[in-house]
C-alpha cells in the first residue's frame, strides 16, 4: 500500500495572485470564534492584500447543502484510475479530511481537480466540485462493487456525519482509525471579516531593535520553553534566543519559497548521507545581520551573547571533511541565492465572483537532503590515553532549530517479491514489499517523517533548508500487531524502525551491519524521491519536462540508489517506458566522488540487495545489462576491461560496484581538487574516462568564510573590514587581495599580531581547562586536526616530537635558550573498529605524559591531545594556530578543506603536495620561493640539507605524487634516516611505556612495512620543522607571511565552488528573494 500523506492538486481556479498547489496539510483551520493558524503564515499579505478582500463585499450563504459523492470508472483516456466526484459545501481541512480517508482506505491518489459551482449550495457559490482521481496499491482501478461501497461510506461519514467528532475507519482495508474534528467555522461576511484581520495581523516583520528582541526572548522563555520569566538559567536563556531567531528565520524562509514558487527556476536538490552543521545561533544572527542587537538586548538582560551560545550543542550529522563541506556548501547556496529546493510553503487563495476561501497550506520548505540520526557521530572520551567511545545524545534537550513536519511523511518499504502483471495488453514487474517476509521480517515498512532547518544566506533575504528524515513504525504495521494482542511485537518493531535513523555509520563489518547501512541508504533516497516527485507533480505533468526543472547531485556514492530508485518509480508507478526512463535519469545525476583509491570503493553484496530491494537489483541488471551491450560495441570483445568497468562484480561474493552505477548513469562526474581529478582519470576510473572523457570535471572543494572567520574569528574579521574599507569580501572573498597592497604595513603588522594574540589567549585558556596543562601564548602554536588515519600520518608529526624531544634533552642548557617554544596540539576521532588509529592517540598521549612532566622541557615543548574534536572546537583552535599541518602521503588527500580554514585565518602551512595544496601553493605565489640555509646553533638536530626550496608561504616537503609507486617498491630496500630509526626505537623500547602494546604500531613503519612512507619523508618533513622555526623567529617576516595567506585564500571560498557547479553542471541560475 502507497499512501500519499501530502498529495499533489492542479487547481482549475483563477487566482489572485500565482496559484499554488494546496496540500491536504491544514496550515491553520477556524474553529468556532477563533482563527489559530502556524507560524508558516508568515508573509503572504505581498500576494493576497487586504485592499483585495476588502472588495469582497457579497454576502456568503450558510445554507447547508448535503454532500453528493460520485464514483466512476467509464474514463476511456484513463484505465488505470477510478474517478471520485464529490461535490460538498466548502469549509477549511475538507481536503485534509478527504485525502486522509482515502490514505487509510490504501488508495493512492494520482491527480484531483477542484472546480467551484457558482450555482450550487443556495448560498450563491459555497459548492465545490472536487474530482480525485485513485488507484489501489498496484496502481489499477478499483473494479469491485463491495470497495466502491466502502469508500463510498467512509467519505459521506467523514464530510456530512455529526457534528464534533466523526470516527473514520472501521471499513478501512488496513483496520487503522483516526479522528478527524470538524471546525464549526465562521459563517458568510464573518469569514470576510476574520480573513482581513488575520491578514492585516500579520501585514509586518518581526522587528529587531534590542526592545522587541528582549520582549520576544522573554516571551519565549515564559511560553516556548516554560520558565518564569523571574527565574531562568542561561541553557534556558539560550533556547528562548534560540527560538527568537528562528521565527525572523522563518519570516525569509517563506518569503523564499514563495517567491521560488513564483518563478518556478530548475532546483538543485542535493543529496548527502552527511552534513557536519555544529552549532547554528552565531551563524544564523551574523548571517541575519542583527548580531550586535542581540548581543546589546541580552546585555540589558544580564546575559552575555557569547556564554549563550556556549550553551548550543554540536549536530555532529558527520564525519570529516565530506561531511563539512556539505554544510558549507548549503551556507553558499543560499548566500548565493540558488533555487535549492525542498518542499514549498505555499497558499492556496480562492477570490472568484466576489468568494474568497481560504483552504489547506503545506509549510514545508527544504534545500538539501539528510538524515536526521538520534545520535550523530560518537563522543569521545580519553581515559588513561585510551580512546572511548559514547553515544553523542545530541537531541536529549531538543533542537530548537528544526521544525517537525508530522504532516509530510511517506512509506518507505523493503523485502518482498517481483512479480509480473499484465498491463496494457504486455507485462510488467510489480513490486509486493514485504508479502514474502512478514512472519520473518516483520517490519517491512517504515514512515520517513520530515525535519526542516532553516539555513539564511548573508545579504540577502533567501533562506534555504535543510530536509532530515527520521525513521518511524509504520502505523499499518503497528495496529497489526496491536489487533492481534501481540503488544510485545509492536513494541520491537518500533525500535527496529528507528534504528534506521538512530546511528551515524554503523559497524558494518557483520551482515546485519551491511543490511542495516543498505536500510540507510535506501531509506534516505526513498523517501527524498518521493518529496522531489512529488513537488515536480505540483506544477507539472509531463516527465519530460523533468531534467528541465530538476537536478540530483549525488554527494559520493552513498546516495547512488536514487538511480535505481528513479527509474523504478518512472518506469513501474508512472508507466514511463523504459527508454524514455533511461533518457531522463541520463539527464538529472551529475556524481561527485571522494575516493582517491579504487579498493576502498563502495559496494553492496548481491544477495543483500536482492533480499532488501528485489526490484532494484532487477533494475540494476537491466541497467547494467544495456550499458554492456553498448559498451561491447564501443571497445570490443575486452573481457578484462569489460569485467573492470561492469557494474555487477563477479567473483567469490558478487556485488554492485555503487560507483560504476553513478558514473554510467552520471552526465557528468566531478573531482574535488585539480589533483583528485587527475587520479579519478589515470588510475580510479581510468577505463570510465577514456570511454567518457567529457563526462570528467573538478570543482575544487572551498570553505565558507562566513563560518570559518566571520563567526570564528570576528576580530579577524572585524580587522580586515577595516583595512579593506567594507565588508563586501563576505559575499567576495577575492576582495581579501587588496590585503596584499597593505602586507609591509607596520601599523596593520601590529594590529594583526595582536588579534592572533587574543585568540591563541583564548585557545590557551581552553588548554587549561580541558586538560590543566599551562601552555604559554609566545610559544608556536603547531596544529594537527584531522580524522586519525594512517594516511594522514599522525604518527609522523608524534615521531618528529619525540624527535625534537629527544634533541632538547640532550643539548647543553645555554643552547635551550636558542630553541623555539612549540605547543604541539593534535586532535581526532579514530573510527571505533580502527585499532591502529587508536593506538596513534594512545601513543600520542603517553608521549604526552612524558614531555609535559619533564622539567628539563619546561615551556620549550609542550603535547596536547584536545578530545572530541568537532566544528565547535575548531572554530576555538583554528584562529588560534601558528602552524598548522597537513601532512597526508602525496596521492592521498582528495581534497583538504581544513587547510583551507587555516589559511582564511592567517596560519602557515606545513604540508605535502597533494589534494588541494598544490593549488593554494600557486594561488599564494610560488613565485616568492627562496633558496634557504638551515643551520642549527649547535646539535644536528635541527639541521636541514643546502639548498632546499622552501615557499615563502608555505612549509613544503615530502615525496611527489608521482614518486611514491617508485618508492613503495623497494620495500626492504628504502633507506630510512637514523634519526627515524631512533625515535622508532624509542618507542619499541618502551621509553613511553606500552611496550607491547605499542608494537604492531612500530611494525607498520619499519622492515619494508612503511606503506605511508613515514621512514622516507621524516628527513624532508624534519627540514621543514626547521624552517618554520627560523622564520617564526622574525616576526616580522611571520606576521607578513600570515597576512599574505588570509589574502590569498579568496578562491578557496565554498561560494566559488558552488558558482562552478551552478554553471557546468547543474545549471541553474540564481533566484533572489526581493527584499
Amino acid at each position: 500500500m502507497s499512501a500519499i500523506s501530502v498529495p499533489l492538486y492542479q487547481s482549475k481556479l483563477t487566482f489572485p495572485s500565482t496559484t499554488a498547489a494546496a496540500s491536504p496539510s491544514s496550515a491553520f483551520f477556524v474553529s468556532t470564534n477563533k482563527l489559530s493558524f502556524s507560524t508558516a503564515l508568515l508573509h503572504v499579505t505581498s500576494h493576497i492584500t487586504s485592499r483585495t478582500l476588502a472588495s469582497t463585499n457579497h454576502s456568503l450563504s450558510t445554507t447547508t447543502t448535503a454532500a453528493t459523492i460520485e464514483i466512476s470508472n467509464n474514463d476511456p483516456s484513463d484505465p488505470h484510475t477510478t474517478a471520485i466526484v464529490i461535490r460538498a459545501r466548502n469549509r477549511i481541512g475538507l481536503l485534509q479530511v478527504i485525502t486522509r480517508v482515502l490514505k487509510i482506505l490504501g488508495l493512492r491518489i494520482e491527480k484531483a481537480t477542484v472546480e467551484f459551482d457558482e450555482g450550487g449550495g443556495g448560498g450563491g457559490g459555497e459548492c465545490f466540485i472536487k474530482t480525485f482521481y485513485v488507484s489501489d496499491s498496484h496502481g489499477n482501478r478499483i473494479e469491485d462493487d463491495q470497495s466502491l461501497e466502502k469508500i463510498k461510506k467512509a467519505l459521506f461519514d467523514a464530510i456530512d456525519g455529526g457534528a464534533g467528532e466523526v470516527k473514520v475507519g472501521s471499513s478501512s482495508s488496513t483496520g487503522k482509525g483516526v479522528v478527524v474534528r470538524r471546525s464549526g467555522g465562521l459563517r458568510g461576511g464573518e469569514t470576510r471579516v476574520g480573513v482581513e484581520r488575520m491578514f492585516g495581523l500579520m501585514d509586518r516583520f518581526l522587528k529587531s531593535d534590542p526592545s522587541s528582541l528582549q520582549k520576544d526572548i522573554l516571551d519565549h522563555v515564559e511560553y516556548t520553553v516554560a520558565r518564569s520569566r523571574f527565574s531562568f538559567d542561561d541553557f534556558e536563556a539560550y533556547q528562548a534566543l534560540a527560538h527568537s531567531v528562528r521565527d525572523r528565520l522563518i519570516e525569509r524562509w517563506h518569503d523564499t519559497q514563495l517567491h521560488f514558487k513564483k518563478k518556478d527556476p530548475k532546483r538543485i536538490y542535493f543529496l548527502s548521507m552527511e552534513f557536519l552543521m555544529g552549532r547554528s545561533l552565531s551563524n544564523s544572527v551574523i548571517n541575519l545581520g542583527i548580531r550586535d542587537q542581540y548581543a546589546d538586548a541580552l546585555k540589558e538582560l544580564g546575559f552575555e551573547f557569547e556564554v549563550l551560545a556556549e550553551q548550543e550543542g554540536d549536530a555532529a550529522l558527520g564525519n570529516g571533511g565530506l561531511a563539512r563541506l556539505s554544510a558549507c556548501q548549503m551556507d553558499s547556496l543560499a548566500t548565493m541565492d540558488y533555487p535549492a529546493w525542498g518542499c514549498i510553503a505555499m497558499i492556496f487563495a480562492l477570490l472568484i465572483s466576489n468568494l474568497l476561501r481560504l483552504c489547506e497550506w503545506d509549510s514545508s520548505t527544504d534545500t538539501c537532503y539528510g538524515l536526521r540520526y538520534q545520535y550523530g557521530l560518537f563522543r569521545q572520551v580519553i581515559l588513561d590515553g585510551y580512546q572511548h567511545e559514547q553515544p553523542d545524545y545530541w537531541l536529549n534537550f531538543g533542537n530548537p532549530w528544526e521544525i517537525e513536519r508530522v504532516h509530510v511523511t511517506y512509506p518507505v518499504k523493503f523485502y518482498g517479491t517481483v512479480e509480473d502483471e499484465n498491463f496494457n495488453g504486455g507485462k510488467r514487474k510489480v513490486w509486493l514489499p514485504g508479502e514474502t517476509h512478514k512472519s520473518l521480517v516483520p517490519f517491512w515498512q517504515v514512515e520517513a517523517v520530515a525535519y526542516d532547518n532553516p539555513i539564511p544566506g548573508h545579504g540577502t533575504r533567501n533562506t534555504i533548508t535543510l530536509r532530515l528524515w527520521a525513521a518511524k513504525p509504520s502505523d499499518q504495521i503497528d495496529m497489526e500487531s496491536y489487533n492481534t494482542g501481540d503488544y510485545i511485537n509492536a513494541v520491537v518493531n518500533r525500535q527496529r524502525a528507528e534504528t534506521i535513523s538512530s546511528v551515524l555509520y554503523p559497524d558494518d563489518r557483520s551482515y546485519q551491519g551491511k543490511e542495516l547501512r543498505l536500510k540507510q541508504q535506501y531509506f534516505f533516497v526513498s523517501a527524498s524521491l518521493q518529496d522531489i516527485i512529488r513537488r515536480f507533480k505540483d506544477s507539472h505533468s509531463n516527465f519530460d519536462d523533468f531534467p528541465a526543472k530538476v537536478a540530483l547531485q549525488l554527494n559520493d556514492t552513498h546516495p547512488s540508489l536514487a538511480i535505481a530508485e528513479v527509474m523504478r518509480v518512472l518506469v513501474d508507478e508512472e508507466h514511463l517506458d523504459w527508454n524514455r526512463a533511461w533518457d531522463i535519469v541520463c539527464k538529472i545525476f551529475s556524481f561527485t566522488s571522494h575516493t582517491v583509491l579504487p579498493e576502498a570503493l563502495e559496494k553492496v553484496p548481491v544477495d543483500l540487495l536482492e533480499s532488501l530491494l528485489p526490484r532494484h537489483l532487477q533494475i540494476i541488471y537491466d541497467i547494467n545489462f544495456d550499458y554492456i551491450e553498448e559498451l561491447k560495441k564501443r571497445i570490443g570483445l575486452d573481457y578484462d576491461r569489460l569485467s573492470r568497468m561492469s557494474i555487477v562484480e563477479d567473483g567469490a561474493i558478487k556485488s554492485i560496484r555503487m560507483a560504476n552505477l553513478a558514473i554510467v548513469c552520471s552526465h557528468t562526474v566531478n573531482g574535488v581538487s585539480r589533483v583528485h581529478s587527475e587520479l579519478l582519470k589515470t588510475r580510479v576510473f581510468k577505463d570510465f574516462y577514456e570511454l567518457w572523457p567529457h563526462k570528467f570535471d573538478y570543482k575544487t572543494n572551498g570553505v565558507t568564510q562566513r563560518r570559518w572567520i566571520v563567526v570564528s574569528n570576528p576580530s579577524l574579521s572585524a580587522l580586515i573590514s577595516k583595512w579593506l574599507g567594507t565588508e563586501a569580501w563576505i559575499r567576495d572573498m577575492d576582495l581579501l587581495a587588496g590585503l596584499q597592497d597593505q602586507a609591509a604595513n607596520a601599523d596593520l603588522h601590529e594590529e594583526w599580531r595582536m588579534v592572533r594574540k587574543v585568540n591563541k589567549m583564548r585557545l590557551a585558556e581552553y588548554i587549561e581547562a580541558m586538560s590543566g596543562i599551562k601552555v604559554s601564548v609566545s610559544a608556536m602554536f603547531d596544529v594537527q586536526i584531522k580524522r586519525m588515519h594512517e594516511y594522514k600520518r599522525q604518527l609522523l608529526n608524534i615521531l618528529g616530537i619525540i624527535h625534537r624531544y629527544d634533541c632538547i634533552k640532550n643539548m647543553e642548557k645555554s643552547d635551550r635558550t636558542k630553541v623555539v617554544p612549540r605547543v604541539c596540539i593534535i586532535g581526532g576521532k579514530a573510527a571505533p573498529g580502527y585499532e591502529l588509529a587508536k593506538k596513534i592517540i594512545k601513543l600520542c598521549n603517553a608521549v604526552a605524559e612524558k614531555i609535559n612532566n619533564d622539567p628539563d622541557v619546561g615551556d620549550l615543548l609542550k603535547l596536547v591531545f584536545i578530545p572530541d574534536y568537532n566544528v565547535s572546537v575548531a572554530e576555538l583552535v583554528i584562529p588560534g594556530a601558528d602552524l598548522s599541518q597537513h601532512i597526508s602521503t602525496a596521492g592521498h588527500e582528495a581534497s583538504g578543506t581544513g587547510s583551507m580554514k587555516f589559511l582564511m585565518n592567517g596560519c602557515l602551512l606545513l604540508a605535502t603536495e597533494d589534494g588541494s595544496t598544490v593549488e593554494i601553493i600557486e594561488e599564494i605565489g610560488k613565485d616568492n620561493m627562496e633558496e634557504e640555509w638551515i643551520r642549527s646553533a649547535s646539535s644536528n638536530c635541527f639541521t636541514a640539507a643546502a639548498g632546499k626550496f622552501v615557499d615563502s608561504r608555505m612549509f613544503l616537503f615530502g615525496a611527489k605524487m608521482h614518486e611514491v609507486p617508485a618508492l613503495r617498491e623497494k620495500g626492504p630496500t628504502l633507506k630510512v634516516p637514523l634519526q627515524f630509526a631512533r625515535v622508532v626505537r624509542m618507542v619499541r623500547d618502551g621509553y613511553f611505556g606500552f611496550q607491547d602494546y605499542f608494537e604492531s604500531l612500530c611494525d607498520k613503519v619499519e622492515g619494508g612495512n612503511d606503506f605511508y612512507l613515514l621512514g622516507h619523508d621524516f628527513q624532508s618533513y624534519l627540514e621543514a620543522q626547521a624552517a618554520a622555526d627560523k622564520a617564526f623567529v622574525d616576526q616580522e617576516k611571520w606576521t607578513r607571511m600570515s597576512i599574505l595567506s588570509t589574502a590569498g585564500s579568496g578562491r578557496f571560498s565554498s561560494d566559488r565552488t558552488i558558482e562552478e557547479y551552478a554553471e557546468k553542471t547543474w545549471g541553474i541560475e540564481p533566484c533572489r528573494c526581493p527584499f
